[in-house]
């Protein structure tokens, strides 16, 4: 057996806990996102190597990390999960968390613990979708409501939070007449991706949460994943992008969402915990945490 390169604390000393939310109850296409967190957090136990060179740092020395594993979550209508998800962030309060999903509904649990701070806090969006419906009722015969994955953005909108959407390239009619919002700024994806200095330039707040859709990225790096679009972003301009969205900022949370693994192919699993781990590396170099 490979020994692991965590050595995971219990989640009262810990400085990060990583909150593993498998659920896929309302995914629209490809299932199997409820198996990507023990995907995820294999590969981030035993296949990467301590340094990581995009924050210079070694995460796994320098912080102490935690898991939690929320555990069955399927037998839950999204309401249900949403609650019994957000209990459990909130119990880590005042410490780095760090969802891995399942599938993006998991992500309203975190932004409902936050709402207090909502309009300090601008949630940057790396998704192929805009995810701005106000439910799945004009795609699914049988609609999960207002907590589907699809309109996750739309809840965190109506809480309040500032949204910056990175490489949106799927989007409804309706969707698309939110962009003009002026708590909403879209950088659809296309030939010509846009600097990432304005993408950093458009975040008007010290505080961010990242939430992060595997799907963003292009297929060819990011296969596994239940919705996949052609043209995401390629894997250097997302570690690009990291860097600059973080750098003098506070990183508040993040999540990696939308894993759907696939035997024989763990490039995705594989590329999901490499973001992850590069992401509490660079929240090293980010300011102290409140006790929120």
């Amino acid at each position: 057996m490979t020994e692991s390169i965590i050595r995971f604390r219990p989640a009262a000393e810990a400085d990060v806990v990583l909150i593993c939310a498998g659920y896929d109850r309302t995914s629209s296409f490809g299932k199997g996102a409820d198996l990507g967190p023990a995907a995820v957090l294999h590969c981030l136990e035993t296949q990467l190597e301590l340094y990581d060179r995009v924050s210079g740092t070694a995460p796994a020395e320098e912080l102490s990390i935690a898991r939690v594993d929320v555990g069955t979550l399927a037998a839950l209508d999204p309401p249900q999960m949403v609650a019994a998800l957000r209990e459990e962030y909130e119990k880590h309060a005042g410490r780095l968390r760090l969802l891995i999903g399942g599938e993006h509904s998991v992500s309203n649990a975190a932004w409902l613990a936050l709402a207090d701070r909502a309009e300090q806090i601008t949630i940057v969006q790396i998704d192929a979708h805009a995810d701005l419906r106000m439910d799945d009722s004009d795609y699914n015969e049988s609609p999960h409501g207002r907590f589907a994955h699809s309109a996750v953005m739309r809840r965190a909108h109506e809480l309040g939070y500032h949204l910056v959407q990175v490489g949106v390239r799927a989007y409804s009619r309706a969707e698309r007449a939110l962009f003009d919002d002026e708590r909403i700024t879209v950088f659809e994806w296309g030939a010509a991706p846009p600097p990432v200095k304005a993408v950093a330039s458009a975040i008007g707040t010290q505080d961010i949460y990242i939430t992060l859709d595997v799907d963003g990225l292009d297929p060819s790096i990011m296969p596994a994943t239940g919705t996949p679009v052609p043209g995401g972003l390629s894997w250097y301009y997302t570690l690009d992008l990291l860097q600059a969205i973080t750098r003098g900022r506070r990183l508040v949370g993040a999540d990696v969402v939308e894993v759907a693994p696939r035997a024989g192919d763990a490039r995705t699993e594989y590329g999901a915990a490499q973001l992850i781990y590069s992401l509490l590396g660079l929240a090293l170099c980010s300011p102290p945490q409140s006790d929120k």
